[in-house]
């Protein structure tokens, strides 16, 4: 177990290790997220290993008969709700069982959670509250396991994305702070730096003083590597007050006990980093050389200085270059808006945002009929607002997604994922499609191609008495253990044979295959259903836009259409405007995809409506690629 950055034997991790070469193009990827803790134990049964051989396990697969079957009473229930918030017992080796699973169904990359040593006896199954950098935690393994599904990723052709946290650590220190009852309480930002009671020990008492180094013996005590054991490594001022804004406690204070890390000072021209800062750099960039890993996803860019997450973004970057990963991919979680996602992204040197709520959002909306879908595409086609020379820019600079584990666009009070509802559930493939075909590296939060439906408050505990924990309901597991999706428990959902994992197979290696839907431009396009009279979707009146939403991507000379019908019960056929230049009267369309078996392979001619049209015909619910 390696204890301070100077542990590393840099030469010989160097001299061992054959790296992995980045992408081409990072546009040509799709991501999978998923949390380890909740994806894989590896003890399913009936799952396909990665040669598509089956394997037998112990937990059986999920059928629609074992809905609810972890909530039958009430003490049932509590049990159910209790386990969301709990380690359940995903693991590296299990992910890497399933690769398989993940390779048929199209992913190219896979984005998985912080996977580092967390706090003993805390619940931290997320990962996101490191208290040792420099190690993986027990709970999903052990660093050969990591490093060897990094290894087994690449040899079945898929690239792999750690998420990573240079905000905060865990909750390695308890303040000296006690309110007139003589209660300690963690203080609020206010500008002011608190005294510290101690580091915490194995039982999360602050028994260790503070800022002392802590015994080599205390592995689980304060903070590791040795080097982040200083009180110039934390800004001590307390739980962040305003989360909105970038405010000086947004940047400086604690994230939920989570304690901030003091990254530097100075403006962004002339920014100094901290030593703390230097440290997180150097363990990152051992995680490089020694498990070739493929970028990282860096956690809460939001909540840090822009010069700290230059000062990162250039030193792994140059890393990466210098052992041959010259396109190793930095993807910040920055939230917010377009404009502030990408004007941190231009100042920080980061590759790519995330997280971007607009994007979210519209997305959902503009498939579920709620919303008007020139909201989403103008996200895209407005770039001079961003002062971008093109909207193709977009095309490698914003992930895409319409779900993930915290959708915080929604608040603390409510959490639903797409499929949490009648519509979402019958539209669920057509909103994966429309991530997977316009602008932006599309990222599938694991869960989506069996459409799992999670949400808070949940239909057994429709009034809960507070929204603690509310995240865990979009958490749920993949290998069943207690807390399965729909109500479930101890039922897997490996199922390659489900309807939406299969067509959204095919969706994917239509984009694999069309250099257009993966890089080409893109217009949302106008519709008619006579022919004469063309108009852009638009929800009018309170009611769901039933309609189909057809766009074109367009690369060089090469046209491709795509529509989603957003209409769940009846089949809907219109006129879908193309580029005339690009198309004579006559011209051939062929359906590449359709929701409707009997499409593909059929032929429609381009008309002199609207300039140039195309008769399309999108099942209900449903999606359609022509090409040319």
């Amino acid at each position: 177990m390696m204890l301070s950055i100077k542990d590393i034997q840099w030469a010989q991790i160097l001299q061992q290790n054959h790296y992995h070469p980045s992408p081409r193009d990072w546009s040509d990827q799709v991501i999978y997220f998923l949390l380890v803790d909740r994806f894989s134990n590896g003890k399913e049964n009936g799952y396909k290993d990665v040669a598509g051989n089956v394997v037998q396990g112990t937990t059986q697969p999920f059928t629609p008969a074992d809905t609810g079957n972890a909530v039958g009473n009430p003490a049932d229930i509590q049990a159910w709700e209790a386990a969301g918030t709990q380690w359940l017992g995903g693991t590296l080796k299990g992910i890497t069982s399933k690769l398989g699973y993940l390779k048929r169904l199209g992913v190219s990359t896979l984005w998985i959670s912080p996977v580092l040593r967390q706090r003993k006896a805390v619940d931290d199954y997320h990962g996101y509250g490191i208290q040792n950098f420099l190690e993986v935690d027990p709970h999903f393994g052990t660093d050969q396991d990591f490093k060897d599904l990094v290894a087994a990723a690449h040899n079945a052709g898929l690239y792999v994305i750690l998420d990573v946290i240079l905000n905060h650590s865990a909750d390695v220190f308890e303040y000296d702070t006690v309110d007139p009852a003589g209660h300690s309480y963690r203080p609020p930002w206010s500008g002011v730096t608190y005294p510290v009671r101690g580091w915490r020990d194995p039982g999360g008492a602050a028994t260790l003083p503070f800022p002392n180094p802590v015994n080599v013996a205390d592995v689980d005590s304060a903070v590791w590597p040795k080097e982040l054991q200083s009180e110039d490594a934390f800004t001590r001022k307390g739980e962040i007050v305003n989360w909105n804004d970038r405010n000086l406690d947004a940047i400086e204070g604690d994230f939920n006990g989570l304690k901030d890390i003091h990254q530097g000072t100075g403006p962004l021209p002339d920014y100094v980093p901290s030593e703390a800062l230097r440290t997180l750099a150097e363990a990152y960039e051992y995680w490089i050389a020694y498990a070739d890993p493929d970028g990282f996803r860096v956690d809460t860019v939001k909540h840090m200085d822009h010069g700290a997450t230059r000062f990162f973004a250039s030193e792994v970057h140059e890393f990466a270059q210098s052992i041959g990963k010259d396109a190793f991919f930095l993807v910040g979680e920055i939230g917010g808006s377009r404009q502030d996602a990408i004007t941190t992204r231009d100042q920080t040197g980061l590759d790519a945002a995330l997280g971007l709520a607009d994007v979210q959002r519209f997305m959902v909306d503009a498939a579920k009929g709620w919303g008007n879908p020139a909201n989403y595409f103008e996200l895209f086609r407005n770039s001079s607002e961003v002062v971008k020379p093109s909207h193709t820019w977009f095309r490698n600079h914003v992930v895409t997604g319409f779900d993930d584990h915290d959708l915080i666009r929604m608040g603390p009070n409510h959490k639903a994922r797409f499929a949490s509802d009648p519509e979402g559930r019958a539209l669920e493939l057509a909103v994966l499609a429309m991530n997977a075909t316009t602008l932006g590296i599309p990222c599938i939060y694991y869960g989506s191609e069996q459409r799992f439906d999670g949400k808070f408050p949940t239909p057994v505990n429709p009034q809960p008495q507070s929204n603690d924990k509310a995240d865990r309901y979009i958490r749920e597991t993949m290998f069943g253990g207690g807390f399965g999706s729909f109500m479930s428990r101890n039922r897997h959902f490996f199922d390659e044979t489900g309807q939406t994992y299969q067509e959204l197979a095919k969706i994917l290696a239509v984009r694999t295959g069309d250099l257009a839907l993966r890089r080409g431009r893109q217009y949302m396009r106008q519709i008619s259903e006579d022919g004469g009279a063309f108009w852009y979707p638009d929800r009018i009146g309170e009611g769901r836009m039933t309609t189909i939403v057809a766009w074109s991507r367009i690369l060089a000379n090469r046209e491709v259409v795509c529509a989603i019908n957003t209409d769940v019960g009846a089949s809907r056929t219109a006129w879908v405007t193309i580029d005339s230049r690009l198309h004579a009267v006559g011209s051939k369309f062929k359906y590449a995809y359709s929701t409707d078996q009997t499409k593909p392979g059929l032929e429609v001619a381009a008309e002199a409506r609207n300039g140039r049209a195309i008769s399309v015909t999108v099942p209900p619910a449903g999606f359609v690629i022509l090409t040319p």
